[in-house]
């Protein structure tokens, strides 16, 4: 399963998938991993959730994402849930260009059972891809 968060930068969408993160790994039984571009946020998360920075990383596109959620999965069976604190912060990409990455994802979460959420900085509506997965949304006025 794949669960957007998509507004606004400064709406409150770090702090609501750190909340979701920290709830959640009360009750699961797999391993979760937290995705940042870079540490600030690193207390807040629960030290049961695996932290990952990428700001060493030079992530530079969808398909290097792609294939370092691959790795991650790859290295821990157990894992539950990915959350992934802005996506486009991440990869230097636009996020109307992620089509084939949230295909690819989507793949990927239902082949290994794995909860995926994603918080994207977005100023308009969601492109249509994203919609499906969103359920926190800037409301066009």
């Amino acid at each position: 399963m794949i669960q957007v968060f998509c507004n606004k930068r400064g709406s409150g969408k770090t702090k609501e998938l750190i909340n979701l993160a920290n709830r959640n790994v009360l009750t699961e039984k797999g391993n979760s991993v937290f995705i940042d571009d870079d540490s600030r946020c690193m207390l807040q998360v629960d030290k049961k959730i695996r932290f990952i920075s990428t700001s060493d990383l030079g992530l530079m596109s969808y398909e290097g994402m792609y294939g370092f959620l691959c790795g991650i999965i790859s290295e821990d069976y157990d894992i539950e849930n990915i959350y992934i604190d802005g996506l486009c912060n991440i990869v230097d990409c636009e996020i109307e260009n992620a089509a084939h990455l949230f295909y690819k994802l989507d793949e990927l979460a239902n082949r290994f059972g794995i909860n995926v959420y994603i918080s994207i900085n977005h100023e308009k509506e969601a492109p249509e891809f994203i919609q499906k997965y969103t359920n926190y949304q800037l409301v066009a006025n």
